[in-house]
């Protein structure tokens, strides 16, 4: 039988592990990458591993998120950033170039290797052929000194392309149609691979954002092959000699098959909170206005750019409408600046923002009151804009430029034919924001900012565990949700003490003070628990504060990775129903776990003391991560090996 694109790249970098899905892998990392909001905590954790020299192929660290100075954090955290970059080998975009994963796929992207990135949404990669996967900031750094990528081998999910995008339909209507049939917990343990007659129709912008917003499905990564679309647009980046053609054997064998068949599809969006919860926009047509926000890491591409321009020229921005516009990064900043594109979109009325990641991170641009804002984003989750009021809807460029209009949810079908848009035979390429590292980074010195605190590390698993219910929550609860992001709180990354005061603050503001009053304690979850962004964050500050273990129905993959990293026990209900019978501030013990875990034992008894009740709990760990708490953590671990 012959192998799909995925597995002969995981064949290619596998050093441990057979290639079963459920049995952990082990992958050789290629590249990596970083962002701001991650990248200051990664590389103190990669400093405490007293490796002298990043030891990938190539490691790059972006600065995308926290471009908004309002203090002196962040300035103090990019120039951090830039010192450790030199010291350690490592390239460093500069504030401006753009976002990671539109700059990373422009410049760096190589078909058939692996890249590990401190951002949930480094599957962008996929695009062009990459095995690029999201993970916690702790994951890259020891990936960075050589270490292996540790995974369970997911399932392999084929989503077979029949036909053409018909006109007014983009990218973002197929991977919305994706989450429409499989939800956000449909890719959960699997890896998307795009393949079918209707590949070869998607030039590699339109896969990326199809492979970026495969987080989105809970899916540890998605890609397209590598084939004559992508060497046309590593030829069109001036990058050519790096192309190489993966493809899938014609004999290649999947664990599941979905069929999409572009022709019928039509423009769609995500409502109100869920990138799952997708209509058809004429559905909804009419519906007022108030923000309208283009750009992202999933839509802020030269042709996406183009096209919203040649929708708006001629034509005013609504009265009612704030339209704001995100150039993916300097290049294509600088060529829609160059074709006159830009000139169109300050016409019309846009308001031009930097490139970076912005409003997409909750960093300005939040809707007024109960305001319906139209996002090109990847994310709708309720707080993330900054306004916990605010109704996002998530769309394609397209519809996002129509809407900006007419004022109101808009099929850009009405308005006639579809604009077509003519790219310049060569990309404009200027690397001039990217400093390459130091040859001998040995005489560099680091700058640390007084906002920059050391990684806090955990201790060693004790043998029982006892403390009270801190927090019971539903199905869903995103990274978002337990580490909020946003102006006010995305400065403090590089400081857990006075970040982790903001631990569950959306959903209850005493959870900090309370966690620290009681030493710790135990959070109670429902499915899904963790969803969303990679940021370890979401693991590490709560670790902080005490909490020793998490009991949920299911966990998303990355966050439950962070949690065996910082040496937190993620712990899931044998029986959904003994979630029910637990309520908040109950105290709970778990007897003899680390005997369980030494063991290898798959369950644990937890006793309610508070309900008198005892119910099992199913430790779903391999060996290596159960080390891994019983060690307190990642750090502690690698240190003993």
């Amino acid at each position: 039988m012959g192998r799909n694109v995925a597995q002969k790249i995981l064949k290619e970098h596998l050093v441990e592990g057979r290639l079963v899905p459920g049995k952990e892998i082990a992958i050789r990392i290629d590249q990596t990458l970083t962002q701001d909001a991650t990248g200051t905590m990664a590389y103190l954790q990669f400093e405490a591993m007293g490796i002298p020299r990043v030891r990938t192929k190539l490691s790059v660290s972006y600065v995308d998120h926290n471009t908004l100075q309002t203090g002196f954090e962040n300035a103090d955290d990019h120039r951090f950033l830039q010192s450790v970059a030199a010291k350690y080998g490592i390239y460093f975009s500069r504030p401006g170039n753009g976002i990671c994963h539109q700059v990373h796929l422009e410049r760096f992207g190589v078909p058939g290797e692996t890249l590990l990135g401190s951002d949930s949404h480094t599957p962008t990669g996929g695009g062009l052929g990459m095995l690029a996967i999201g993970a916690g900031g702790l994951d890259v750094a020891v990936a960075m000194g050589g270490g292996a990528f540790h995974l369970v081998m997911p399932e392999i999910v084929n989503v077979n392309l029949t036909g053409q995008l018909g006109p007014w339909v983009s990218a973002k209507d197929v991977i919305l149609e994706l989450l429409r049939i499989l939800t956000v917990k449909g890719g959960v343990g699997k890896i998307i691979e795009y393949g079918g007659e209707g590949v070869a129709t998607l030039s590699v912008p339109q896969r990326a954002t199809i492979t970026n917003m495969g987080a989105e499905l809970g899916a540890t990564t998605s890609l397209f092959p590598s084939d004559r679309v992508t060497r046309k647009y590593l030829r069109w980046q001036q990058r050519e000699a790096c192309w190489r053609r993966v493809e899938a054997s014609k004999t290649a064998a999947y664990d599941e098959r979905v069929e999409i068949n572009l022709s019928e599809l039509e423009p769609l969006t995500a409502q109100p909170h869920s990138p799952d919860n997708v209509c058809k926009v004429r559905d909804i047509e009419g519906m007022e206005v108030s923000q309208i926000a283009i750009g992202s890491c999933t839509n802020s591409s030269l042709a996406d750019l183009e096209t919203v321009a040649a929708i708006l020229r001629g034509r005013k921005v609504h009265p009612n409408v704030s339209l704001v516009i995100s150039p993916g990064s300097r290049q294509v900043f600088e060529m829609i600046a160059r074709s006159g594109a830009l000139a169109d979109l300050i016409s019309s009325g846009a308001r031009i923002l930097e490139s970076s990641c912005g409003p997409c991170i909750g960093m300005g641009q939040a809707p007024p009151t109960e305001g319906v804002s139209i996002r090109t984003f990847n994310r709708n989750f309720k707080g993330r804009t900054g306004t916990p009021s605010g109704q996002v809807y998530l769309t394609s460029p397209e519809v996002a430029a129509a809407s900006a209009i007419e004022g109101k949810m808009t099929d850009p079908r009405r308005l006639g034919e579809s604009p077509q848009i003519r790219l310049p035979r060569r990309a404009l390429v200027d690397d001039g924001m990217i400093i390459p590292p130091a040859e001998d980074g040995s005489d560099v010195e680091v700058i640390r900012g007084p906002n920059i605190r050391p990684c806090p590390i955990n201790t060693e698993l004790p043998e029982s565990i006892r403390g009270e219910v801190l927090l019971k929550v539903g199905d869903n609860i995103t990274t978002d949700h337990i580490m909020p992001a946003g102006a006010k709180i995305l400065p403090l990354r590089s400081n857990i003490p006075e970040i982790s005061k903001h631990v569950f603050s959306g959903v209850d503001p005493t959870f900090s003070q309370r966690a620290q009053e009681k030493g710790g304690g135990v959070i109670v979850g429902g499915g899904n628990y963790g969803q969303g962004s990679s940021r370890e964050h979401a693991a590490l500050a709560p670790m902080h504060l005490g909490v020793k273990a998490v009991i949920a129905k299911a966990f998303a993959r990355i966050h439950k990775a962070n949690l065996v990293n910082f040496g937190i026990v993620p712990l899931t209900f044998v029986r959904e129903e003994d979630y029910d019978g637990i309520q908040q501030g109950d105290v709970m013990e778990i007897p003899d776990l680390r005997d369980a875990l030494s063991r290898r034992g798959n369950q644990v008894a937890v006793r309610n003391l508070t309900k008198d009740r005892t119910f099992a709990a199913a430790i779903e760990l391999t060996a290596r991560e159960a080390d891994i708490i019983l060690a307190g953590g990642l750090l502690n671990y690698t240190r003993l090996h």
